[in-house]
């Protein structure tokens, strides 16, 4: 178990205080989990207040003495209701704040009720904008746990080229494939952000159902087992000359990258054949674009009018009817951070630090998907991929 290095956390909370000061906030309160680990190295429950200046307070309720084990910073105290926390900062002599940030887009109405009625009096404002933009730049701390992971989803793609075979369901597939990432340390839950996020490792499946559209805020779906997880995996059996897509998570330490490669048992159309060339040639165009500086939308709206110019204006990113308009998204312990290479950001620029991965794929209704998907971050030397494996359509024996 690695725990996260004190200077990793005073880094980060100053990165936020220095954003709150550009906000005019008093004061932010952090209790969704994701981000309690990211500035607290625990998810132990109860809440980080982060004042404008000075110390941030970790007020752990459950369970304390893990958090205090866990936690690098400073000051870890005890906390058993949100009545507590004015005496707690009039401990350090920190003012009553006026204006407090919350997690707005994340955080139930009703927890953020109880929160409000802790000061009546003040203006509460979301955060999450904030938060989310220290959470964008990552460390080279953090691009060593990434590395951890890609060579973690590298050790499932060579597996995967090893038990891929004509009979197996998707799902037989998808548990031995989890189970190798299990064993190599993987936490099994791929955190989301967005509201009904979820997933589960992977997604996994083969010809006709790689081509199934569900709810996800994702280009492939999948049937899934049942309506109550409609992705992903199902009991479709693998057959000769269709695609196998292995879409993976790996995971290190809590963070997350990902990965999509393709295997064919025996062979595949020529239409996947090429399509599956044509989005190699569109993650080159991103290659070539994506350099600081450059807008998340300039980059998107490059390598959409590739896809569109090679023909797939009604299978880029989805079936029609059900296309995404992003094709990449940011990635470290959550799958949706920032940077978004998507529709509309045109007034946001890429940075150095930024890691994000990127997917262009091809939906074909009744035949099947194929697409690539790289990890990558940007360096001061440039944008460098993370995630490795063979980037060939591998095509196995029967």
């Amino acid at each position: 178990m690695r725990l996260t290095p004190a200077t990793e956390l005073e880094h980060r909370c100053k990165r936020l205080q220095e954003l709150m000061e550009q906000s005019r906030l008093d004061a932010v309160l952090i209790i969704q989990s994701a981000d309690l680990f990211y500035f607290t190295g625990s998810i132990q429950s109860g809440c980080l207040y982060v004042p404008n200046d000075g110390q941030p307070i970790y007020m752990a309720r459950k369970d304390f003495q893990r958090a205090r084990m866990e936690s690098g910073l400073r000051e870890v105290v005890p906390f058993s209701n949100m009545k507590d926390i004015p005496g707690i900062l009039a401990q350090y002599d920190y003012r009553e704040p006026g204006r407090i940030g919350m997690e707005l887009d994340v955080i139930p109405v009703s927890l953020y009720e109880r929160y409000r009625k802790v000061y009546p009096q003040a203006e509460f404002v979301d955060a999450a904008p904030i938060i989310r933009q220290v959470r964008m730049i990552k460390s080279l701390y953090e691009i060593h746990l990434l590395k951890d992971a890609a060579d973690q989803v590298d050790r499932v793609f060579q597996r995967a080229a090893e038990i891929i075979r004509v009979g197996a369901t998707d799902l037989e597939i998808a548990a031995e494939l989890e189970y190798t990432a299990r064993k190599d340390g993987h936490q099994g839950l791929i955190r989301m952000r967005g509201f009904n996020s979820e997933l589960f490792y992977a997604q996994i499946f083969s010809g006709a159902d790689s081509a199934v559209p569900s709810y996800l805020d994702a280009p492939l779906g999948g049937m899934g087992l049942n309506t109550s997880f409609a992705q992903g995996a199902g009991l479709k059996r693998i057959a000769a000359n269709e695609p196998v897509m292995v879409d993976f998570g790996g995971c290190s330490d809590g963070y997350i990258v990902d990965q999509t490669r393709v295997f064919a048992i025996g062979g595949i159309s020529d239409r996947l054949q090429r399509g599956y060339e044509d989005m190699v040639k569109v993650q080159q165009c991103m290659i070539e674009s994506a350099l600081p500086g450059a807008t998340w939308g300039d980059v998107y709206d490059q390598c959409l009018a590739l896809a569109v110019d090679r023909g797939y204006a009604d299978s880029f990113m989805g079936a029609r009817g059900a296309q995404v308009s992003f094709i990449g998204h940011g990635i470290g312990i959550e799958l949706d951070e920032y940077p978004f290479i998507a529709r509309g950001f045109n007034d946001k620029r890429l940075e150095v630090g930024m890691v994000f991965a990127f997917e262009p794929k091809l939906v074909f209704p009744g035949e099947g998907a194929v697409g690539i998907e790289n990890t990558f971050y940007i360096s001061e030397d440039g944008l460098k991929k993370l995630t490795y494996s063979c980037e060939e359509l591998l095509i196995l024996a029967g």
